[in-house]
């Protein structure tokens, strides 16, 4: 059987009702994703045990923590989970390490799946080991307090927006250690945020949630190309793509990615990786443009060959959303009105996109 997280919930305030039913993967990074008040925080707060839903079933993977239906309620204390909030509440009388190996007490011995040397390397604070945490930087008391989390050899582990509280320079400085741990570590993470980049950088799965109700959930490729989600419409709107390195020019600090199933490729500009490393790219909707014929000396580096899908209207009344396909992988571009009608777009048309090089997040 495949691993699987399962989370029905229902619970009412005033003014607010959560009716969630969705299946999730049992590994790897989802995102519950929404604005304000969409209830991410209230369903994270139900599978962790610190809300009790009325009607509530919640089971990750083989370990059932909630069935209201047969009476069973796991306690807080007694569910394996780790929970990352936007403070990361570190005890200031105590040196890094003594607040590590308090997440590492919790645990027995024979239980451990994470040891303290291999948290610290991981999340990069070897070295701050004997610091307090008021000698310590936002980002570095947040790497130190999800460090205690993974002491906890946690079957789950909540992150409830760890980057809000963080400056976009302690953000940039941080993202790469969640990489990591997307990488490396096998436990299933569900990462709340309001930040389509950062799920878009972590997230394998995602679930759109809005006003308690969830709108989508499924793989971010296809999730953030779908054009009847609230999410094409956002002004950071844009698809996940990954693909594989074929070359690298160190003169310009510019790598060729091959994209899936395609002879076509991305160049971006990005550090130096080995030939056949997977990388994961967004490419933003407002930064693609459209033409009937392939360019020829311009300083956008990119025209990938495509095909019109679909459009439907974006907020702004003068501007379209085109989704379009690329060898099998789907793009979404930001035009006004007034291009979709000089370029006589249509279901079917063959054009280019353009992308500036500078433009890819990677």
């Amino acid at each position: 059987m495949a691993s699987q997280i399962s989370v029905r919930l229902q619970l009412d305030y005033a003014g607010f009702s959560l009716d969630l039913d969705v299946q999730l993967p049992g590994k790897g990074v989802t995102a519950l994703y929404g604005h304000s008040g969409s209830g991410k925080t209230t369903c994270l707060r139900c599978i962790a045990g610190l809300e009790r839903a009325s009607q509530a079933f919640v089971q990750i993977n083989d370990e059932v923590w909630q069935d209201s239906q047969n009476k069973l309620f796991v306690p807080v204390h007694k569910r394996a989970l780790g929970y990352i909030f936007q403070e990361a509440s570190l005890f200031p009388h105590l040196t890094v390490r003594a607040n590590l190996e308090f997440g590492l007490r919790r645990i027995a011995r024979q239980e451990r799946r994470v040891d303290l040397a291999h948290a610290t390397e991981l999340l990069g604070i070897t070295h701050l080991l004997e610091r307090a945490p008021g000698h310590l930087s936002g980002g570095e008391r947040q790497r130190v307090g999800i460090a205690r989390a993974l002491l906890t050899s946690p079957r789950l582990l909540l992150m409830d927006e760890p980057l809000a509280a963080l400056d976009s320079q302690r953000k940039r400085e941080i993202l790469p250690y969640l990489e990591r741990l997307h990488a490396e570590l096998d436990f299933p993470v569900l990462y709340v945020s309001h930040s389509q980049d950062e799920v878009a950088r972590l997230a394998d799965h995602i679930v759109l949630l809005s006003e308690g109700k969830a709108l989508a959930s499924g793989p971010i490729g296809e999730t953030l190309a779908r054009l009847d989600l609230p999410l094409a419409r956002d002004d950071d709107a844009g698809v996940v793509i990954e693909g594989k390195v074929a070359d690298y020019d160190a003169h310009y600090q510019l790598l060729t990615l091959q994209l899936p199933r395609s002879t076509q490729h991305l160049r971006v500009a990005h550090a130096p990786l080995a030939i056949g490393h997977t990388l994961r790219i967004k490419v933003q909707a407002r930064d693609i443009s459209l033409t009937l014929e392939r360019s020829g000396h311009s300083s956008i580096l990119n025209s990938l060959q495509a095909t019109v899908i679909s459009e439907t209207g974006a907020e702004n009344q003068a501007h379209v959303l085109v989704r379009l396909d690329v060898d099998g992988s789907a793009m979404l571009a930001r035009i006004t009105r007034y291009s979709r009608d000089q370029l006589n777009l249509h279901p079917g048309r063959t054009l280019w996109i353009q992308v500036k090089s500078v433009a890819v997040l990677a």
